[in-house]
């Protein structure tokens, strides 16, 4: 046989391995779209909703938020109380909730417009509202003796409404569960096993999702101790999933959500949608599936002294708010221990579906804004047969009956009041801006729904978006400006003026030397066709480097006690313990609420470059670069990362982290990232203290 020349032997062989890659990326692709088309599938109904109820309740409604003259407490009363687990156990025998109505429950949501209800089966403390045969601290051990989740969850498919679990992965009660509450000394770990414990909630949410028919969401919490990772995350979720498919699973079943804003970092980390609590989003977030979890009052379990409850003029704009921006809101509730919703909660929930009666058209269903802002209001929509129907939310009603759609070049083809669709309402174009004539006074003084239905797709007149995480450089720096508007020029200057269809056309990154100020703006047909954006970037020089003298690995801390609401000034102030840790560690402290840190030391850059620090923390912290402030943190709140940035030359530089926690949870973590450095922990590598004179 005669051999196969060598070329010929290459372009076969050449030719199998493009025709291997093809298979292989197309394989890909349709996976992806496959993972994408289920997902689309499974959340189609929870996109629809918009609106659902949260409830929190267990045994810690009957101590109603007080303990030892102490009035603050609730769903974390026995850490934030320090109730010993015997003492908290007497409570199932007092928990009779003989008010408890399954169908009262529901309806008062359903009636309020929302379309599912979130309830905890189980929260921190480890007590199941539900029959479960792998515990007895559960339910069925109370006086009570009946199944709540089995009535509200018959109550719910009778009455149309999506059931869904709240469940959480810490546990302070099972004997197995990992690490133990820092205050219980007399409590071992000496035995516990995590993995047993995971099996332990693997067969109690095996009981959850089989014995209740078809539940909508798995809403997990508790997953931030470090005990719990992105391996056990990514396990559980497709567990869950395997029990039932079409089960949608929250991203707090993984380690990877970003402090209270609820979103997930950068990575491969599991979960359907992002959860941001108490909080919405200042922007829209296309996209991203999200939901603001938010109490009407203070606190998330029943607590009688707590009345700062929310108006139902609050809430109602906070729904249009949050729908506007595109995500769900889960508004919650705190049932006394009796099983009655209190009477502040029932009112608001009346006043919303007063709203929701007329108007759930303007939330159901519908997408995010097009308008990045509008002075009176909110915007939501939906696609129509040849157009697009928006639902104008109008909080501030106009004087002059003269409402002011800004920037918006579509042609109307109808304009009615939602309230009555019979009030045509007329219509006229000055410029970019439609001008609808209204009525003198709003059908609703909360939020009055406006219908305009214009052609196609919505094309609003917002400026380009400028694409910068930072406004100062070393040497030079790429910009990247973009838009989403269709068939259009973005152009720009670069001397602040305004740009004009001369300007420079942006095809790709504008890359600057030089204390800059870029000015953009978008053009269709040598027209200006949006306002313009601009940002000044600023060349600096960095912070030089402190001379390297004898260094060792670590930070000095200083550890206080005391309770504040904001920083204090710790240099003022005598430390309970001082000494060296290899980073920001609370590991010295005695207590877990009422506490603070200061750390001090050396942070070793690799190089020249502009650098953003992070700290996520709860409560407050700050972090300073030699005497500059660039992250503050500061204040009471879950937890919750801000940033900054500061330009620092190679070598060493004093570094200071102040941090304070009151009650409840607790964590700080500091990050950083900078030129060819991913966002990242601080590396305890980089940090360093002076020897002793």
């Amino acid at each position: 046989m005669n051999k196969i020349p060598e070329k010929v032997r290459c372009l076969v062989l050449g030719g199998w391995c493009l025709v291997c890659l093809v298979l292989i990326l197309s394989a890909c692709i349709d996976s992806t779209d496959r993972q994408r088309s289920a997902l689309d599938e499974r959340m189609a109904w929870w996109r629809e909703a918009r609106f659902g109820m949260f409830i929190h309740w267990g045994l810690y409604a009957i101590p109603a938020g007080e303990w030892n003259g102490e009035t603050d407490h609730a769903e974390w009363i026995r850490t934030t109380a320090q109730i010993p687990l015997k003492t908290y156990d007497r409570f199932v025998d007092r928990f009779n909730p003989v008010k408890f109505n399954a169908h009262a429950w529901v309806s008062m949501a359903k009636d309020a417009g929302m379309k599912y209800i979130v309830i905890t089966s189980k929260h921190h403390d480890g007590f199941c509202l539900f029959d479960s045969e792998y515990t007895d601290f559960d339910i069925m051990s109370t006086p009570f003796k009946r199944d709540i989740l089995k009535e509200l969850a018959e109550a719910c498919h009778e009455q149309d409404i999506r059931i869904c679990w709240y469940h959480s992965i810490m546990d302070w009660h099972h004997p197995d569960y990992l690490p133990r509450r820092g205050w219980e000394t007399n409590r071992t770990s000496e035995g516990a096993d995590l993995n047993r414990y995971i099996v332990y909630m693997k067969n109690q949410l095996t009981e959850l999702v089989g014995n209740y028919g078809n539940i909508g969401v798995l809403w997990f919490d508790g997953e931030w101790e470090h005990t719990w990772n992105h391996t056990y995350g990514q396990d559980l979720y497709n567990y869950v999933r395997t029990l039932q498919p079409g089960i949608i699973i929250n991203n707090r079943v993984d380690v990877g959500r970003s402090g209270m804003a609820g979103l997930t970092r950068e990575g491969a980390y599991a979960g359907d949608f992002g959860t941001p609590e108490q909080e919405i989003p200042s922007t829209g977030l296309p996209g991203v599936d999200w939901e603001t979890c938010m109490t009407m009052n203070r606190h998330w379990g029943f607590n009688k002294h707590d009345k700062a409850f929310k108006s139902s003029e609050d809430l109602i704009r906070k729904l249009a708010d949050i729908a506007s921006k595109g995500g769900n809101f889960l508004l919650n509730v705190g049932p006394t221990a009796s099983g009655a919703f209190p009477q502040e909660s029932i009112e608001r929930l009346r006043d919303i579906g007063r709203w929701m009666k007329i108007n759930s058209e303007s939330i159901y269903g519908t997408s995010a804004s097009p308008f990045r802002r509008l002075d009176w209001g909110r915007c939501t929509r939906r696609s129509i047969p040849g157009g697009t129907r928006l639902y104008l939310h109008v909080f501030d009603w106009p004087e002059n009956a003269k409402l002011v759609v800004p920037g918006i070049f579509n042609k109307p083809s109808d304009a009615y009041l939602l309230a009555d669709p019979r009030e045509k309402l007329a219509l006229t174009r000055r410029g970019e801006n439609l001008i609808l004539t209204v009525p003198k006074d709003p059908p609703d003084f909360i939020n009055s729904i406006i219908v305009l239905d214009v052609r196609g797709k919505v094309d609003v007149n917002d400026p380009p978006v400028i694409l910068s995480e930072r406004d100062i450089f070393i040497n030079d720096y790429n910009i990247q400006i973009v838009s989403d508007r269709k068939n259009a020029d973005i152009r720009v200057t670069l001397d602040g003026s305004e740009p004009n269809s001369a300007s420079l056309k942006v095809r790709r990154p504008v890359r600057v030397t030089e204390t800059t100020t870029v000015s953009a703006r978008i053009f269709r047909k040598g027209k200006p066709v949006s306002g313009t954006v601009r940002q000044t970037f600023t060349k600096v020089r960095p912070k030089p480097a402190l001379p390297a003298r004898g260094m060792n690995s670590g930070i000095h801390y200083a550890y206080f006690k005391g309770e504040w609401d904001l920083l204090p000034g710790f240099e003022k102030m005598t430390p309970v313990k001082k000494g060296i840790l290899p980073g920001f560690s609370f590991t010295p402290r005695d207590k877990e609420d009422n506490f603070g840190f200061q750390y001090t030391g050396f942070i070793k850059v690799p190089k020249d470059g502009v650098y953003t620090f992070f700290t996520e923390s709860d409560d407050g912290s700050r972090l300073f670069i030699g005497d500059e402030l660039v992250v503050d943190n500061d204040g009471l709140h879950g937890m919750q990362e801000q940033d900054g940035v500061i330009a620092l030359a190679a070598g060493l530089h004093s570094i200071r982290v102040e941090y304070f926690e009151k009650t409840g949870g607790d964590g700080l973590s500091v990050y950083y990232k900078g030129e060819g450095i991913e966002k990242q922990l601080l590396p305890e590598s980089l940090l360093f203290h002076p020897e002793p004179e």
